[in-house]
């Protein structure tokens, strides 16, 4: 008998079902991102250790703007509602540019993926976009013809990819479904298996399916595996009807000018707008309040948070990211968290000018590296410190790239999906099991370079509002300088084999609060 279903895909459905067999079943530490290694033996980036030692009966000089550029933030969740930024010289729903920034009632930030009938919640993956574009030429030079070739490949195999696995999705459903029927338990162990019924086809491809995932795990749990098959279902299903759909263009909502890569002034002022779990999480890792008593603590402590909504369910536009970076440089962001990634950037260069613009004006960008335990060394990730071409040797001095570090340690340190590279990514934060705020004064732990970008943004912000004197490169310096040094062979992301962690960023560190700031003391104290 052999699987119905091939056990590479039954592999990346264990990968992707919430993280049940991924590299533990444990609960991760309460709080474990802002603890530290040797107080309380996890590998947080020690922001405890900071205010309760270093930055206690010290008053900070400066309140940092934090802009998170992402799907939405709900400004009014409890814990976020108090560090939300308020655009002053604008007065709330008078329909009028008060300020005269071009944008009309934006009181806690703007949204570039809205318009006036509503807002865009799904969008296709840039490689439809591209792809759709090319094909749609009716002529096309030799190069355009080279690069359609390979973009049509590209397309097909993936949207077959993705027909496939959800038939497949089906079969495992049933599996599971049929599992339960026969065994009237929710939790299943290898020595259920010799209660199935081989002859009867259902309970033969049951049993078959259960063995092979009881290779990876002691035990299933049934609901915990059923929730990981409804997330999965949903996520191909949107990339069939949306992402990979070269019928659907929601753009029509926003009324802009698609096809003008420098157009300015679009959108609308709903920045949470649906959808809003992801950056309301990042939000919170970043700044939820500290001293209010409810849900959880960001890492930093007086700061402001402006939302700019950017970053549908698919792929993020070039357009929408470079006018995103300049509305938070001209609006008193001093640091732009970016926890987004695509692998294609076809109008690159407006997003360079505005990482230029926000360069020249002092502003710190944190970008999480992604979540395909790629080496983005050789695969490409954008948006990218790297003017013109992906890996050219002329980047930005204002960007920092974050992996995602898993509260596991040891070889388990780095998180299995985390994108890393010995060139193209700064340093290591946390980013697995990062209980944060969500949507209707929610909170609920997420994993991610997305959650580990804001924890390095909260570092920057925290160390920044203690030394504003500091200039952004100066704290980038202080920020990559002080992380301390993993030296030990762990798992390459995505893979058994092993590598030293020294070898999977720039630093081959970890980000780290008091480090910082002790290191923004002598950097300061130097510059008298």
């Amino acid at each position: 008998m052999h699987l119905p279903i091939p056990k590479k895909l039954l592999s990346a459905f264990l990968c992707f079902s919430l993280g049940f067999y991924g590299q533990a079943q444990d609960s991760a530490p309460d709080n474990w991102f802002n603890l530290d290694l040797s107080q309380n033996k996890i590998n947080g980036v020690s922001s405890e250790k900071a205010y309760s030692e270093l930055l206690k009966n010290r008053q900070p000089k400066k309140k940092i703007i934090v802009a998170i550029i992402d799907s939405g933030v709900e400004a009014d969740h409890e814990d976020l509602k108090d560090v939300m930024w308020v655009n002053k010289n604008e007065i709330a729903n008078n329909g009028i540019d008060d300020d005269k920034n071009g944008y009309i009632d934006d009181i806690h930030g703007w949204n570039f993926i809205g318009g006036k009938t509503g807002n865009v919640s799904e969008d296709t993956y840039e490689l439809t976009r591209v792809y759709s574009t090319l094909k749609a030429k009716p002529k096309r030079n030799k190069k355009e013809e080279k690069e359609f070739q390979k973009l049509k490949k590209s397309y097909e195999e993936k949207t077959e990819d993705l027909k496939n696995q959800y038939l497949n999705f089906a079969v495992i459903s049933a599996a599971i479904e049929t599992a339960q029927k026969v065994l009237n338990k929710n939790e299943i162990a290898l020595e259920d298996l010799e209660k199935f019924d081989s002859k009867d086809e259902d309970q033969a491809t049951a049993k078959e399916i259960l063995g092979f995932l009881l290779k990876e795990t002691e035990s299933i749990d049934c609901q915990k595996l059923g929730a990981g098959l409804k997330e999965w279902g949903e996520y191909l299903n949107k990339g069939l009807k949306y992402g990979y759909n070269t019928e659907f263009n929601p753009r029509t909502i926003i009324g802009d000018d698609a096809t003008n890569p420098k157009q300015q002034f679009y959108g609308n002022n709903d920045v949470e707008g649906p959808g809003a779990e992801h950056g309301t999480h990042v939000a919170g890792i970043v700044a939820a309040s500290r001293d209010n008593g409810k849900g959880m603590k960001g890492v930093a402590n007086y700061v402001e948070i402006m939302a700019v909504r950017a970053v549908p369910d698919g792929d993020e536009r070039d357009k929408d990211i470079a006018n995103a970076i300049r509305y938070a440089v001209d609006n008193g962001a001093k640091v732009i968290n970016m926890s987004f990634g695509k692998g294609l950037s076809p109008n690159k260069n407006v997003v360079d000018e505005a990482v230029k613009y926000a360069q020249k004006k002092g502003v710190l960008l944190v970008h999480a590296a992604g979540n395909s335990s790629l080496n983005i060394d050789n695969e490409a990730n954008y948006p990218t410190s790297s003017f013109k071409t992906y890996n050219a040797k002329k980047k930005a001095n204002n960007w920092i790239e974050v992996g995602a570090l898993s509260w596991q340690g040891e070889e388990q340190s780095p998180a299995e999906f985390s994108n890393f590279g010995k060139k193209n990514v700064d340093v290591f934060a946390p980013g697995v099991d990062i209980y944060s705020t969500v949507p209707d004064n929610g909170y609920k732990p997420n994993s991610g370079t997305s959650m580990a970008a804001p924890v390095v943004s909260g570092v920057a912000a925290l160390v920044w509002s203690y030394y504003p004197e500091l200039t952004v490169q100066q704290l980038r310096a202080v920020l990559l300088n002080s992380a301390v040094k993993i030296d030990a062979a762990v798992n390459i992301p995505g893979s058994k084999e092993q590598t030293n962690f020294q070898d999977l960023s720039v630093t081959g560190a970890v980000i780290n609060v008091v480090k910082a700031l002790e290191l923004a003391e002598k950097t300061v104290t130097n510059k008298k």
